[in-house]
């Protein structure tokens, strides 16, 4: 089967990307705007470079056109703190996604428990393992997309001391994120060995 995608439109195209491109990591992204905090799950999310350390996290705009609270806030703040999820968060990060009217803080709606690593970065939800802190670098213009590429700029990395090992290769994370799998979510659990690369 060869699918052309001119003849398919946008929701077909992603239910088709979804299910076949997996896993999709999930980037747990929060903001702030005057006080009030905001977070959302995006698993169109992935590492773009190490020089600079960059991640690119794409930002929808809700029904009526308007960008999200995640676009407006780092457009705003320049900043903002994207946290990969574990178990532990996996069902306040599903809950998250929940859309609320424009300005009202999903942190307090579901009650989700922060605590400050950096005083001038957003905070964090409380425990969490990975968090990356980081400032808008750029923003990527797709033609007739509704879709906003963002591209984040890492300044600091946050990793709970528990899931770190320090062996001969360096350091070594142990860490069961959570990533979207098609329209569901998995844990990775099985590691499997890679062959060595011939010299």
């Amino acid at each position: 089967m060869l699918i052309d995608f001119k003849e398919n439109n946008p929701h077909e195209r992603y239910m088709l990307m979804v299910q076949s491109i997996i896993p999709r990591p999930v980037a747990w992204v929060m903001t702030e705007n005057k006080g009030v905090l905001n977070i959302a799950p995006f698993s169109y999310f992935a590492p773009l470079s190490s020089e600079p350390p960059a991640l690119v996290v794409s930002v929808g705009h809700r029904p009526d056109g308007t960008p999200k609270d995640t676009l407006h806030n780092i457009r705003t703040s320049q900043k903002c703190v994207v946290c990969i999820v574990d178990n532990a968060h996996f069902e306040m990060m599903h809950l998250s996604s929940k859309s609320l009217a424009a300005g009202e803080s999903e942190v307090e709606y579901f009650d989700i428990k922060t605590e400050n690593i950096l005083h001038d970065f957003p905070p964090i939800p409380k425990a969490i393992k990975v968090a990356y802190f980081c400032t808008l670098l750029q923003e990527i213009d797709l033609k007739g997309s509704k879709t906003i590429p963002i591209v984040l700029q890492v300044e600091h990395l946050y990793l709970a001391d528990e899931i770190v090992s320090q062996e001969e290769r360096g350091n070594v994370l142990r860490f069961s994120a959570i990533a979207r799998v098609g329209r569901g979510y998995a844990s990775l659990l099985e590691n499997l060995e890679a062959p060595e690369i011939p010299k």
